[in-house]
């Protein structure tokens, strides 16, 4: 029985883990603490602060949607490289930026790197894990994201507030520096065989089809993140408002929750599907928010922070290993880069909306709205569920 388990825990699962940790951490030490900067430094109004978010966000899905082309014909080391270095230019540039058009620029230019880098790790992970245990090793290798996405803003608010901002690019400059040999290590390691598949080639004239089974996990994954743009974007200044000592601890504490779900999530996603991690996973998104809306005490945000992160930490990589699961091999780096660009593109669409419900009332009433947002995700998959069982002889959707 031992003999016949392949082991997920191999050298190169581990460095690409922790090589996706860095860069989301790196990534989100910034994005929840440039906005407060740019503010500041440049006396930005609401729109330019908006812009930081955005176009890095909508950089990241143009770069994403050539370097899934660049997978498909093995182009991974230089997709990796080319990424981090751009990534790397962009976060020193921050630092030097004169005005806030040239900032916006180093914006984009970093978002371009973390497209194609981001895309590239995930995509690589499918290569290296038993395909009998996708479910769980897509469980703890988006564990990385998770915890950055938590940890990060903690982080990255931490030390603007008490030190600076050119400590904050110059730290987050040598995440992206360590990564460099990780990288290097895996291109080295993993032989060519294993990381690009042979391609089967396509009739004269004909491109390669996207796969429409991938629309329904992304538009889920943009309506989940949507509600996490509101906590990276206005977190910080909820606090002021709901007179919360601490309210960056609250990423710390749905990082609690992310590590104590995730390591039986996959293992759940493996044996019974999507469905028992998604419903029971929305509730608790709802509920988190509900609760984070009503909290004037730092001990009442902690609790929604432990139970928003129950509902992120099983949801996040239960939608990434749906999209993987319904693509062929080929088609991984498509469906890695469709599953980040629905997470960007959600995030950045969450600062624009629902910082336009925070002008017209407050953002409790903003947190409250936003967990509509699930109620939807969760309308839409249960509809999707019923569609799916119609036909008996298709595989259902939802895992």
């Amino acid at each position: 029985m031992q003999q016949g388990k392949q082991p997920l825990w191999t050298k190169e699962f581990i460095v690409l883990t922790v090589s996706n940790l860095f860069l989301f951490l790196e990534l989100q030490m910034i994005v929840s603490s440039i906005p407060s900067y740019v503010k500041n430094a440049f006396h930005a109004t609401s729109v330019q602060v908006s812009l930081v978010t955005t176009l890095f966000a909508l950089s990241a899905i143009v770069a994403r949607l050539f370097s899934a082309r660049m997978l498909e014909k093995g182009h991974r080391s230089a997709l990796i490289f080319v990424g981090l270095l751009f990534a790397l230019a962009g976060t020193l540039g921050y630092s030097v930026s004169p005005t806030i058009a040239v900032l916006l620029l180093m914006r984009m230019l970093f978002g371009i790197g973390f497209g194609m880098s981001s895309t590239a790790f995930p995509t690589m992970v499918t290569d290296v894990i038993p395909t009998k245990r996708l479910g769980e090793g897509m469980g703890f290798f988006s564990l990385s994201t998770s915890l950055a996405m938590s940890i990060g803003p903690t982080i990255g608010i931490s030390m603007l507030q008490y030190g600076s901002f050119n400590l904050l690019a110059y730290s987050t400059s040598a995440v992206i520096v360590v990564i460099f040999p990780l990288a290097y290590w895996l291109i080295r390691t993993l032989p060519k065989g294993h990381v690009e598949p042979p391609m089967v080639p396509l009739e004269e004239g004909r491109k390669p089809a996207f796969n429409r089974k991938l629309w329904i996990p992304a538009l889920l994954n943009m309506l989940m993140s949507i509600t996490y743009g509101g906590l990276l974007g206005f977190m910080a200044l909820y606090g002021d408002e709901a007179n919360l000592a601490h309210p960056a601890y609250f990423f710390l504490f749905n990082a609690v929750s992310v590590l104590i779900v995730r390591p039986f999530s996959g293992r759940i996603y493996d044996k019974k599907g999507a469905k028992a991690l998604l419903i029971p996973g929305s509730l608790f998104l709802i509920g988190g928010l509900i609760l984070l809306s009503y909290a004037h005490s730092d001990a009442f945000m902690y609790l929604s922070a432990l139970c928003y992160g129950i509902g992120f930490g099983v949801m996040q990589p239960t939608l990434q290993t749906w999209m993987i699961q319904v693509v062929s091999p080929k088609q991984r780096g498509m469906a890695n880069g469709m599953f980040l660009n629905s997470l960007d593109f959600g995030v950045a669409a969450g600062a624009l909306i629902l910082g336009v419900i925070a002008k017209a009332s407050d953002y409790a009433w903003m947190y409250r709205l936003s967990s509509l947002f699930v109620v939807l995700f969760l309308l839409i998959y249960v509809i999707q569920i019923i569609a799916s069982r119609k036909p008996k002889r298709n595989v259902p959707l939802e895992g």
